[in-house]
């Protein structure tokens, strides 16, 4: 009887200890479909919300091309020539590279251009004529600076370069890298002809009140970041850069009506002329550094000691 009742209980026991195994194996077997199920909801909203996010950019960059249009046109005013004839001495060789900033896009005369208002500006501090080339294209972006460089006379070598680049790479979604390492070869190239240079920085796109929002949020932040990465490649390249978005910016924020243009996106001749500003210090500065240099070298071959060696060999 005994033995039959111990039986009876194991096979009990045995029972309910495989019926609770069976029952933790479907809870678990639930949960994790449960759990796969909810990692995979998650997935296709986080989906469906990047798929909408650039819908709206795509219908927001479209919306903003609309509202600028192209009254200005595609060519800017041709200010090229010898600024301050007047002055005495060889005249500075001025070269412009870039977009259609660099170019003067916006301007109705060429004195409001800002090769132009650089030009003339430098002249007077200088206290020397200024010979202006513009070598600069509207719609260019950093990819087109070395065929701008392809362009120039032969034997041409300018004594300071001014490029500003960069506004067109964020509207075609460059990255970053790919854009910088485009400035930098244009800088070597222009290192190797004995030409300084000043890099006017990426202007912050975030003041284009024609652009809506979030696009203008995310086109301020990505130009802000290409604007680190040029100054950047410019200070390890020996070139000047000038923070556009720093000097200048915040009139374009403030005063948008002065400062912009019809198209309210290239600069009026006010916001050239703030620019221009902005760069001239560092403009001046490279030129008296390429003039220190040119005269370094040449006493150095004139000098009594290079003579008598030249003289001897």
């Amino acid at each position: 009887m005994w033995t039959l009742l111990m039986g009876r209980m194991a096979k009990s026991q045995s029972v309910w200890k495989w019926q609770s195994v069976w029952k933790l194996e479907s809870v678990w077997k639930w949960e994790s479909v449960w759990k796969l199920q909810r990692a995979l909801l998650t997935v296709a909203v986080l989906l469906a919300a990047v798929l909408s996010a650039r819908t709206a950019l795509h219908r927001q960059a479209a919306i903003a091309r609309r509202r600028i249009g192209k009254p200005l046109g595609e060519d800017a005013i041709d200010a090229d020539r010898i600024w301050q004839r007047s002055l005495e001495g060889t005249p500075i060789e001025l070269l412009l590279l870039g977009d259609s900033i660099a170019a003067g896009l916006g301007a109705h005369r060429r004195k409001d251009t800002l090769g132009g208002r650089l030009a003339k500006a430098l002249a007077s501090q200088m206290q020397r004529p200024v010979r202006l080339t513009t070598a600069a294209v509207v719609g260019s972006e950093s990819s087109q600076l070395g065929v701008q460089l392809d362009g120039l006379a032969d034997g041409y070598v300018a004594d300071v370069a001014v490029i500003i680049v960069g506004g067109n790479d964020i509207t075609h979604r460059i990255p970053v890298t790919i854009s910088a390492g485009h400035l930098a070869s244009a800088l070597e190239r222009l290192h190797i002809r004995g030409t300084r240079v000043v890099v006017g920085t990426c202007p912050d796109l975030g003041a284009l009140r024609p652009v809506p929002q979030p696009l203008r949020i995310l086109g301020s932040r990505l130009s802000r970041q290409l604007a680190a990465e040029q100054a950047a490649v410019a200070r390890r390249a020996g070139a000047h850069a000038v923070s556009l978005r720093h000097t200048v910016g915040q009139f374009f924020i403030s005063e948008p009506d002065e400062m912009f243009s019809l198209d309210r996106f290239h600069p009026s001749a006010l916001g050239y002329r703030r620019t221009a500003d902005a760069l001239l210090p560092a403009v001046a500065t490279a030129v008296a550094e390429r003039q220190a240099a040119v005269e370094a070298a040449t006493h150095e071959v004139t000098s009594p000691a290079v003579t008598e060696q030249n003289a001897s060999a």
